[in-house]
This record gives C-alpha cells, structure tokens and sequence, in this order.
C-alpha cells in the first residue's frame, strides 16, 4: 500500500498575499493555503492554515491547533510574549502538537529577538539554541529574510514526525470554514486528513451532506481530486456546516442522510436544553427578581439580536469577544445567527421581536434596506469584528437607566435661627465654594444627615438673591424643613444624570445582591 507523507502547518500570522484585502490590516477569517516546498530537489505541497492572532478569535485558533500537524506561531520581535501568544500555545498543547516559533519583525527599530525567547523560555519553550527542544527562527516577513531557512526547519520537524496518511480509502477530515453563497448555495472549506477525496464523492459534515458538484483549490482553480492534507472548498452540500465539523466520505446517499438526520437530531435536542437552560438561577435572573421587589439601583433590560455573517467561524470569534462584556443588566438574546446576506426575513424578525440586525462581512440588498426602513428596522454592517462589539456595547449601555450623580457646589455653617413667616429661616456663614438658588441642600448635625432636599429660599441683607459666595452671610430657608440648630452644617450640591457603563451597572448589582444577603 502506497503511503504518502502528511503535512500541515498552523500559522497565527496575516500572510502578506492576503492581508492588503482585510478590513483594517486585521485577518477575520481562517484560511488555507498551499505552498509547495523543494526537499532534496524536489517539491513537497504544504498546507498552511492561516488563523487570525487577535484576542477576539480564540476559537478559531483552538480549531486550528486540532486540524493541524505542527503549529508555527509568530510572535512580534517588538512586542513580544502576548496574551494570545500563550492561548496559541496552550491550544498547542491542548492538541499535543508541536511548536515552531517564528520571531518576526528583527528588522524593525526595536526589536528585541532576545527579550522574545527568554519570555518565551519562561513559558516552557526553550529554545534549540539554548540547548532546548524548540525550533526558534528570526524572520522579516516584510523583506523576506529567512524564510526559506523557517520552512526548512518546519521540514525538519516533519520529517522527525515521519507523518503519514493513507491515500486509498474514503476521505476523512475537518470542515475549517463554511458559509452561504447567493449564487453558489451552501459552500465548505475542507482540510483532508486521511483518504482521497473525490469529485462526485458523497459527505457527510455534521447535520449536512450531499455529493460533491464541483472542488476548488486555494487559488479558486477547479480540481477532481484533493490527496490527504489538501484543502478545497467543495459545492454540493445540502446545508451550511458548522466550522469544526468532521467530515466523512460514504459510499451511498441514503447513509449520508440517516447520519446526517441523526447528528440534526441530537444537536436539536442540544439547543432545547440549551434554551431550558436560560431559565437558571444566574445573577441576571437574581437581578431581575430584586428589581421586580422595587429594589432602588438596578435595572435589567433584554437586546435581541439577528446575526449575518460570511462564514459559520465568524459566529463563533463574535460570540466569544460578546462573552466578555457584562451581561447582569443587559442580557443578549440571540435570536438568529446564520452565514448570509441579510435578507427580507431577517428583517420580519427583527420586527416581530424588536429586535436588531447585525451583520459581519455581509451586504444587505437595496430592496432588504427598503423594507427595512419601512419597518423602522435597524440594519448595521461591519467589516471589523471590533467596530461591531464596540457597537453592541454602546446598544447595551443605552438600555441602561442613567445613573444620578451628585456635583458638590458649597458648604454654609448655621449661626442663627430665626422666624420666617409660618416658619423658620437659618442664618448661615458660607464656608466653602457657593449656595445657589433652587440648589439641593443636605443638613448634617453632628455628622449625622437630618434632611435632604432642595433649597427654596436665598437671601442676602433682606434681598432675594441667586448665589452666595465664601466668606458671605446669607440667609436659607427650606418649606419643608424649619428644625434648624446652630451648629448645623448645610451642604449644597446639584445632581446630573449620567450615562453608565456596562461595568459600572454590573458592579451596582454585585453591590445590591451583596445588601440583600445573596451570596455572589
């Protein structure tokens, strides 16, 4: 039996051929590319699985990690050991992969190759130079400079692999990505990890299948065949798979039904219980009850959200940056969220449920932004992942009831009480900054608070004045308060209203949860 060599690289980095077309110089989706490589004369295909590095695609990093044979992680000469540096290699390690690091930009002003391995020795990746089992190489990307010498060293590791598959028997593998295209219907980017894949061969991903009409390479050239560690993207398939799905080839269509009905089946009941699930105890729902009691200072309010994206990973690196903002006050109900252009459907839901429509890398036709308008229906579209965070942020927070803030204006030191008509007046020195007419006023007697309210009169020397400044006497009277003392001390202040941040609402339940004796 012929065996042929397996090989896949994971690389965390915007390769150069890509990154001019990515909103933002930001890579926002998972890639393959094919790259073929001379060994000994002669040239070996390698697939490079090209992850984004930022913090918000996490997921796709993991996925990466699983698919693939060896992990090249890139890290910045300049900035160095990152966050997502040590998740890559976590995933890694998770994957039981091995690492090659790729020290980038040494020839930026700054960099600091040295500073980069001890933080990276630190970690537990030392490197082969220093006498441990890591491959470290120092690269331009930008000039070009060692690159050769980095994919002879990646060669290396997989020849020591010795990584092998079998080409003759039905393919096996991994949906990387996947997404619905108005002309082409639901398309798939696979990566196959055993067996050869076929044109005409019959799929099943997950909850779809159907027999493969047509295979593209990585540069859009159509192929009858994809050998073991190949990546196509395939048309055929009756559904959009989820990214993360294996794949497999069977011999008969009514087999890839069943399986694929089956697996439908069980991920129904997964997302029933995964609603019935919304119904547990959470700080939310704690919130939401003490709000219902007439608890002063929380209030709990629901965002539904219609969600179109190009590809299934997109959902995915989206909800995961979501699950970083807090949701105690405002919680987010995500009523669809599906690869697509927004479509007239969309928008009757988002009518139905007042909801709003989000849309990543995605268009929304002349005629759907119409309708949209004519339902008073909100449609935004994003190009970065981060523009539509920040967005759905700022929708959250202004849900929230604003916040009141007390802005000191003066303090006053009460000499005399004296009557005032039907009541009394207080005789006060003004001790610091100002008293204003209409301003509100708090009373202290011996450090305690006596009242709260709003100052009705101001007058100075028998004359109704509109502020008092320090150093001036001046006398105050209040309707519904005349139990003055000397000695009291009066301290004036206006109160704003002030918009909060989700931070700041989460922290007023934690506090209100804590006074109410729950344990949080």
């Amino acid at each position: 039996m012929l065996i042929m060599g397996r090989l896949l690289f994971w690389i965390i980095y915007a390769r150069a051929r890509v990154v001019a077309s990515e909103a933002g110089g930001i890579t926002q989706g998972i890639g393959a590319y094919q790259v073929l490589v001379p060994v000994d004369g002669n040239p070996q295909a390698c697939v490079f699985l090209d992850t984004p590095g930022h913090e918000a695609f996490g997921a796709m990093r993991a996925r990466g990690a699983k698919v693939t044979d060896i992990c090249i992680i890139v890290v910045s000469a300049d900035d160095g050991v990152q966050p997502q540096t040590n998740e890559a290699i976590a995933h890694a390690k998770a994957a039981r992969v091995p690492v090659v690091i790729a020290i980038n930009k040494v020839d930026k002003e700054g960099a600091n190759p040295e500073r980069v391995m001890q933080e990276l020795s630190q970690i537990g990746l030392m490197p082969e130079m220093w006498g441990g089992d890591t491959p470290m190489v120092q690269i331009s990307a930008l000039k070009g400079e060692n690159v050769d010498e980095l994919l002879e060293t990646v060669m290396l590791v997989a020849e020591l692999l010795e990584l092998k598959a079998n080409p003759h028997r039905n393919a096996k593998g991994t949906v990387i990505e996947a997404c619905l295209d108005k002309a082409k219907g639901p398309l798939a980017t696979l990566v196959v990890q055993n067996g050869t894949l076929n044109k005409g061969d019959i799929l099943v991903c997950g909850e779809a299948f159907g027999k493969i009409r047509a295979m593209y390479d990585d540069r859009g050239s159509l192929v009858d065949q994809a050998a073991p560690s190949n990546a196509v993207q395939i048309i055929g398939l009756n559904n959009v798979p989820l990214a993360g799905d294996e794949f497999e080839s069977v011999d008969d269509l009514d087999v890839a039904r069943e399986r694929a009905n089956a697996r439908a089946d069980a991920m129904r009941i997964e997302r029933i219980n995964a609603k019935a699930g919304e119904g547990k105890v959470t700080l939310s729902s704690i919130a939401a009850s003490i709000s219902s009691g007439n608890q002063v200072g929380i209030d709990t309010h629901g965002l539904n959200v219609i969600l179109k994206v190009d590809f299934q990973g997109s959902i995915e690196a989206i909800r995961q940056a979501i699950q970083a903002l807090p949701q105690e006050n405002v919680s987010l109900r995500f009523l669809l969220q599906a690869p697509g252009d927004v479509s007239l459907s969309d928008v009757d839901l988002a009518v139905a449920s007042e909801g709003i429509v989000f849309g990543f890398n995605v268009k929304a036709p002349g005629p759907v932004k119409k309708y949209a308008k004519q339902k008073s229906v909100e449609i935004r579209l994003y190009k970065v992942i981060y523009d539509l965070i920040d967005d759905l942020r700022n929708a959250m927070e202004g849900l929230l009831d604003l916040a009141e803030e007390e802005v000191p204006l003066g303090s006053a030191k009460v000499r005399a009480v004296f009557s005032s008509g039907s009541g009394k007046a207080a005789g006060c020195m003004v001790t610091t900054g100002k008293i204003v007419e209409g301003c509100n006023v708090r009373v202290l007697r011996k450090g305690k608070e006596v009242y709260v309210g709003t100052l009705d009169s101001l007058r100075r020397v028998k004359e109704t004045v509109k502020e008092v400044g320090a150093g001036l006497e001046c006398g105050i009277g209040v309707d519904d308060f005349d139990d003055w003392e000397e000695g009291d001390v009066l301290e004036a202040f206006n109160t704003v209203k002030k918009a909060r941040t989700l931070e700041e609402a989460s922290a007023t339940v934690t506090a209100a949860l804590k006074g109410a004796g729950v344990q949080v």
